[in-house]
C-alpha cells in the first residue's frame, strides 16, 4: 500500500477561475506575470492559499478572432483542460514543496489560428507548468 495519496486526476469546480473579481486582478493586477508556449499563452499570478482552496485555478480562453465557429473553440478549451487535468500534479507537487500557503490563478490562452492535435498541446501545458514550477 502507497504511503502517499496518488495523484487525483479531476477538474472540478473548485479548480476552475470563475470569479469576476479574480480574473479581473488576474489580467489588470500589477501583480500578474505571462509567459509564451505557442500556440499558448500562460497569464499567472501566485496568491494567498485559504483553507480548502485548491492549489491552483485555471481559466482557458480562446479568442473568436483566432476561430469564428464556437464547435472549434470549444474543442480547443477541451484540449487544453484535458491536457492541465493530467498534468496539473507538477504544479501542485511544486508548491507543496515550496510555498505551501500560496496558490497560482492561471488563465491559458489559445494564440494561434490553427488547430493544433492533442499531443502539441499537452507538450506545451505541461512545458509551461514546468517553467511555472522551476521559478517557485
Amino acid at each position: 500500500m502507497p504511503t502517499h495519496a496518488p495523484h487525483k486526476h479531476t477538474l472540478g469546480k473548485q479548480e476552475r477561475l470563475c470569479s469576476r473579481k479574480l480574473i479581473d486582478s488576474l489580467f489588470k493586477g500589477g501583480g500578474s506575470r505571462a509567459m509564451s508556449g505557442f500556440p499558448l499563452r500562460m497569464v499567472y499570478a501566485m496568491t494567498e492559499r485559504h483553507e480548502g482552496e485548491p492549489a491552483a485555478q485555471i481559466l482557458v480562453s480562446v479568442p473568436k478572432r483566432c476561430f469564428k465557429r464556437a464547435v472549434k473553440r470549444n474543442r480547443i478549451k477541451r484540449l487544453v483542460r484535458e491536457a492541465y487535468r493530467l498534468n496539473k500534479h507538477i504544479l501542485a507537487d511544486a508548491l507543496e514543496r515550496h510555498e505551501p500557503q500560496m496558490s497560482a490563478t492561471m488563465a491559458f490562452i489559445y494564440t494561434d489560428s490553427h488547430l493544433h492535435d492533442y499531443a502539441t498541446v499537452e507538450q506545451r501545458v505541461r512545458n509551461l507548468l514546468t517553467r511555472l514550477s522551476e521559478r517557485l
